[in-house]
């Protein structure tokens, strides 16, 4: 639980001042000790991924989900197009996958925390670029997904558990994106293990790029960017989300990661 706590952490969270939200809606300090019985399920909470300063705030982690009722394939596509698209078009790291017990959700790591203001734009340009309008399914408006979540593992007021995913493994999910049982810590730890935060100039050059796409600044040519292909990647090019995938690409990935694979999502 340690390594985990400390891949969370590294990727999500910042060094001080982490909270969380109680019950009654006041902000307590998330300490080693209550984030590990959200990870166990004891305890759930709500993690703060805004740090208020002043009249603003900073972020490091952006969260943007896909979901509600119904549409789960379309859900899932549309996060694999942004997802595609952050790592073809914009040159970032990849980000990590999950599933929320209803939704999916992808998750961007910065390196350095920005202004929320910024970070709620680049989500927002994010979703404008590289998804129509008439497909734009974000299940949560902005800007609230940049704010709070229930970090993954945990387990969900529905009885389901929330967790990181492979990236091929998604399609799995469009159903119920939710687990019935705790998945393995060290599976979770692999599959965070490998990502990178995107530092500051990488941050810096892909926000105009968005913004100069969408007119807001003179920065690059808008045609620098195009929306992805909605073709399948290859399963060979390694750190790509894939709208599909066999057991046997599932499998080889984890082993390749000596990760023993548990699969736990009950079938009807």
């Amino acid at each position: 639980m340690h390594k985990l706590i400390s891949e969370l952490t590294r990727l999500y969270l910042f060094d001080e001042q982490q909270q969380y939200v109680d019950a009654d809606g006041g902000a307590q300090p998330l300490t080693p000790a209550v984030l590990a019985r959200h990870l166990s399920g004891e305890h759930t909470v709500a993690v703060q991924l805004v740090q208020e300063l002043g009249h603003g705030g900073l972020a490091r982690a952006l969260v943007l989900e896909f979901g509600g009722k119904g549409g789960g394939e379309a859900h899932w596509s549309a996060l694999c197009t942004i997802a595609n698209a952050v790592q073809h078009e914009l040159d970032l790291p990849a980000p990590a996958v999950s599933i929320s017990g209803t939704a999916f959700q992808l998750w961007l790591s910065l390196a350095t925390p920005v202004p929320v203001a910024q970070a709620r734009q680049f989500a927002q340009l994010l979703r404008s670029t590289f998804l129509p309008a008439s497909t734009d399914i974000l299940a949560v408006a902005p800007p609230a997904f940049v704010e709070q979540v229930a970090l993954p593992p945990c387990l969900q007021p529905s009885g389901k558990w929330a967790a990181f995913i492979h990236p091929s493994m998604g399609a799995a999910f469009v159903d119920e994106p939710g687990l019935d049982m705790a998945p393995p810590p060290a599976a979770q730890l692999g599959f965070l293990e490998s990502l990178r935060s995107i530092n500051p100039a990488q941050f810096a050059q892909a926000l105009a790029q968005l913004q100069g796409h969408a007119g807001l600044a003179e920065a690059v040519p808008a045609a620098a960017l195009t929306a992805p292909s909605p073709a399948v990647t290859p399963a060979s090019q390694p750190g790509l989300l894939l709208q599909d995938a066999t057991l046997e690409d599932i499998v080889r990935w984890l082993h390749a990661r000596n990760i023993e694979p548990t699969f736990r999502h009950r079938l009807p």
